[in-house]
């Protein structure tokens, strides 16, 4: 059956054709937009993407002009991509798939104002904000490598009551002093700058790196002013204020993907150098930016997460706590394995395995104490090998968010200072946190137990200590025993960042010591999100030694009483821009001594005191 083309219809199309033409040729001109300096051409918000064709060029009947390519909004910096030559004549071919241009429009005419959420902003090279090439927003090399630069600074001011001993048989800062502690205020300022450069192929956003290169330089200066000789070095003649620097490589790892192991992107891959890991939610057990061999993945549909990690540990510096150039005879393997949704959604459940095994060493610090072995009792060269079989979960059942972990270490210290002969290592850690989030507050209850050596005269250590920690429980950072390291006659009874009460000389540069009273905390907090940018942490620690007897034979008295006292702290964290490139933390607290803690500290005249701490702390990142 044929059809015919009616007078009615052929005038139809021509009029129509007559109309696309006339507004071809009366489209809107190109607008003159500024970026970074050099001119760019775009199209009116409402005009074509067509340039009018001339009058000469509308006469020829397949023949369409060049179209003018809308620049990307961030920083992308130079293409890698070269484009292809010519024109095609129904589209424009733009080679560099993340260069995509959009169109300039400025959607609320206020001309992009900083400081709000803006839609269709242009970037710039020193905004980290917006898309920029520098932090891997763009390739640099092709369509697949990509650099991501970040530099941060962190600055701590700090003023703190510790209990310090005096040197009453050597020299003394004031005449007439003869108690074994004096004054207690000190005063610590550091400044910390880290710049990391780090380059890496693969689409991350969707699956991991395929290879990647990490360095992360670091400059580190610190100050300590104390009240009491002895407290900065060991030579009274050096006074009582310290200066030092530090500069060093902090990260320097690279990382190759081995393989894809299912079509969920589950993966495995091995990263080589010094890198950050925590072994576990809250950094009870091993916490810690060292030299080491990792393999790391995937499994069942990118469900679970595993690493089996070997450290071979780097000596730190002692102030400033960032590694050195020197590796020290300590060797920590480190297996675990997560497992989401375990039981209940929401939940996640983790098993692991940490070994140390710390060879024995002699080693005095940069401040000349000496730190390897412990300065107290036999000091004699000696070995730990200790291995942890923990458990750990975090996460929500129904309204209620839990996070806890039990661990049980096992081993042997061939020559343990304060029991002053061979050991077997059996000491056993728990700890358990409930929560409750009610709008924009979160009321926490919480508990920690690390079990105490009862008898130091035997040959089992039942004290419970870690290899490398920094937890964030039962108030974390702003808590005055967990951040202060309070000093007892050439050991530490905490370290900082640590609340495991062990006797050691050092976190950083100690050996793990399981003849040790051992901790019970009864933890109470409250957390406020106040304003999206403004939040306060509050908390109340009970504090009570589990054993005291070694309390008792390291400082020749008779009876030590359990409880060592109330901790209550508080603080704010402030984000003004609602991200982590700027942040204020400021904390005080104090520790209200109770029987206990002042028996062992306790001046001749007077009782031990409330001791109290303020910090304030500022962190920005490029």
């Amino acid at each position: 059956m044929a059809y015919r083309r009616s007078p009615i219809g052929s005038l139809c199309l021509a009029a129509l054709a007559a109309f696309m033409l006339a507004e071809a040729t009366h489209a809107q001109p190109h607008t003159v937009i500024q970026i970074s300096g050099q001119p760019e051409s775009r199209p009116g918000v409402l005009g074509r993407p067509l340039d009018p064709p001339s009058p000469k060029e509308q006469i020829r009947e397949f023949e369409i002009p060049a179209t003018s390519i809308d620049p990307p909004l961030g920083f992308t910096g130079p293409s890698g991509v070269l484009p292809r030559s010519g024109n095609n004549l129904e589209y424009e071919t733009v080679e560099d798939r993340w260069r995509i241009g959009f169109p300039f429009w400025d959607r609320y005419g206020a001309g992009f104002p900083s400081g709000k959420d803006y839609p269709y902003r242009l970037g710039e090279i020193l905004n980290p904000y917006t898309q920029n090439v520098l932090k891997g927003d763009y390739p640099i090399i092709g369509q697949n490598v990509f650099l991501n630069l970040t530099a941060t600074t962190t600055g701590l001011v700090e003023t703190r009551q510790i209990p310090t001993a005096t040197t009453p048989f050597e020299s003394t800062f004031r005449e007439q002093q003869f108690d074994f502690f004096g004054r207690d205020g000190q005063f610590f300022y550091s400044q910390t700058f880290l710049f990391s450069i780090d380059l890496f192929e693969g689409d991350a956003s969707f699956k991991p790196a395929d290879w990647r290169v990490k360095l992360t330089p670091a400059l580190n200066y610190n100050q300590l002013n104390a009240q009491e000789l002895g407290v900065v070095s060991p030579d009274v003649q050096q006074g009582r204020n310290r200066y030092r620097g530090w500069i060093t490589l902090q990260e320097w790892f690279g990382e190759y993907k081995i393989a894809d192991t299912s079509p969920e992107y589950d993966f495995v891959s091995v990263r080589a150098g010094s890198q950050p890991f925590t072994s576990d939610f809250r950094g009870f057990i091993f916490s810690d930016t060292n030299a080491a061999l990792r393999v790391f993945g995937t499994a069942f549909g990118n469900r679970d997460q595993y690493n089996l990690a070997v450290f071979r540990q780097l000596e730190k510096d002692t102030n400033s706590g960032l590694n050195s150039f020197e590796f020290r005879d300590q060797t920590v393997a480190i297996f675990n394995y997560y497992r989401p949704d375990f039981v209940f959604p929401g939940y996640t459940s983790q098993v692991s395995l940490h070994y140390n095994n710390d060879g024995p060493d002699f080693r005095f610090d940069r401040n000349r104490f000496l730190v390897r072995p412990d300065p107290v009792g036999v000091a004699q060269q000696h070995r730990v090998q200790a291995a942890y079989f923990g458990w750990a979960g975090d996460g929500h059942i129904d309204r209620y968010n839990i996070s806890h972990a039990v661990y049980w270490a096992v081993g042997r210290d061939d020559m343990n200072p304060l029991a002053g002969r061979p050991v077997d290592i059996s000491g056993q850690m728990a700890a358990l946190e409930i929560s409750y989030d009610r709008d924009w507050a979160r009321f926490r209850l919480s508990g920690f137990w690390s079990s105490g050596d009862g008898d130091i005269s035997n040959h089992v250590a039942t004290g419970f200590d870690s290899i490398l920690d920094n937890p964030n429980f039962a108030g974390g950072e702003f808590s005055y025993w967990q951040r202060q390291q309070i000093p007892l006659f050439g050991v530490n009874i905490t370290q900082r960042n640590s609340l495991i009460p062990d006797l050691r000389s050092s976190k950083n540069q100690g050996q793990s010591n399981f003849v040790n009273p051992g901790l019970w905390i009864i933890n109470g907090g409250v957390d406020f999100d106040i304003t999206p940018r403004l939040r306060s942490i509050t908390n109340a620690n009970f504090l009570l030694f589990d054993k005291t007897n070694v309390l008792e034979q390291f400082v020749f008295q008779d009876k030590i009483d359990r409880p060592i006292g109330l901790d209550v702290s508080s603080g704010i964290e402030y984000r003004p821009l609602l991200n982590n490139n700027v942040i204020f933390v400021m904390g005080a607290a104090a520790l209200f001594p109770a029987n206990g803690f002042r028996q062992i500290y306790n001046r001749f005249r007077e009782s031990r005191g409330t001791l109290a701490a303020a910090f304030i702390e500022m962190t920005l990142t490029y």
